[in-house]
């Protein structure tokens, strides 16, 4: 009965590390957040903003009562420290300023990403994303790169807020480079040019797909970035997966570089650097 006990028990703990081990690795093989193995590259003295949403409730049309959302983690903390670790200035703004909420899952086990990680035991970023400028408040002309992160709560606030769309339409008149991941690109839709034409309008670029926001069931939104980017003229381009959230694309037009969802935020960032100008330091 003993040895019966303790063959159960050692079956039950195996199983638990198997599943707190190959759960993950499970996710990464079929395409969540790829190992990033290409070319790295250096900005140093240059500025770098990320920008997030201030919308933390996933609401139905009429409602203030959704479960709790925000940035997708790895939206704002894969750009962050690629920026960081090129070795710019980077600074954390969010629309309406104050702490910036962050989907509650895209944070543990098992979607959390190397990234993240690096996120909760940096002190610093914390404080940056608890005490975040809004846009109001921001000089967009100073920077070099702007991103845009996604998450279902930028689905509410970003396309919504003019004031985003001066900014980045001062950014590039600046020269800067501009882009963004998932729902992050819904900000370009106020944007415009140096001609004052829509900044999207003939442009490439890639967000979050119609097909994989019906895959995951969060179809009530109001704002989808596929729909309403074809809608205001862009040439939307994207790569599918069996579930879209395991697809993976970046897309640069110019200094417009854009990714598809929330795998692609280290390669974003990349081409991103590599377009301001970046020095290729190594591959990986």
């Amino acid at each position: 009965m003993t040895n019966a006990i303790a063959l159960w028990g050692g079956a039950v703990v195996a199983a638990a590390l198997a599943l707190r081990f190959g759960l993950p690795a499970l996710l990464t093989a079929l395409g969540l957040h790829p190992a990033y193995h290409g070319p790295r590259y250096a900005l140093p003295g240059k500025r770098a903003l990320v920008i997030s949403t201030s919308h933390a409730t996933l609401d139905r049309p009429g409602r203030k009562d959704g479960k709790p959302t925000g940035v997708f983690a790895s939206e704002m903390t894969a750009p962050y420290y690629a920026f960081v670790d090129a070795g710019m200035t980077v600074d954390l703004a969010s629309i309406r300023g104050g702490e910036i909420p962050i989907e509650p899952v895209s944070l543990r086990w098992p979607l959390a990403c190397e990234a993240d990680r690096r996120f909760l035991r940096d002190a610093a970023a914390q404080d940056k994303a608890k005490r975040s400028p809004s846009i109001a408040e921001i000089d967009f002309a100073r920077y070099d790169i702007v991103f845009l992160a996604g998450g279902w709560g930028a689905a509410y606030d970003f396309a919504q807020t003019e004031a985003l769309g001066r900014g980045l339409s001062a950014a590039w008149a600046a020269g800067a480079v501009v882009g963004g991941v998932c729902h992050g690109p819904l900000g370009l839709l106020h944007a415009s040019d140096a001609d004052g034409a829509p900044l999207v309008f003939g442009r490439r670029l890639t967000a979050v797909t119609d097909r994989q926001v019906a895959q995951l069931g969060i179809d009530f939104t109001p704002m989808h970035p596929e729909r309403d980017l074809r809608a205001a003229g862009a040439v939307f381009e994207c790569r599918h997966a069996l579930r879209d959230m395991f697809a993976q694309h970046v897309v640069d037009d110019g200094r417009l570089v854009t990714g598809q969802n929330q795998n692609a935020g280290t390669a974003t960032a990349q081409r991103m650097l590599r377009v301001a100008g970046g020095q290729e330091i190594a591959s990986r």
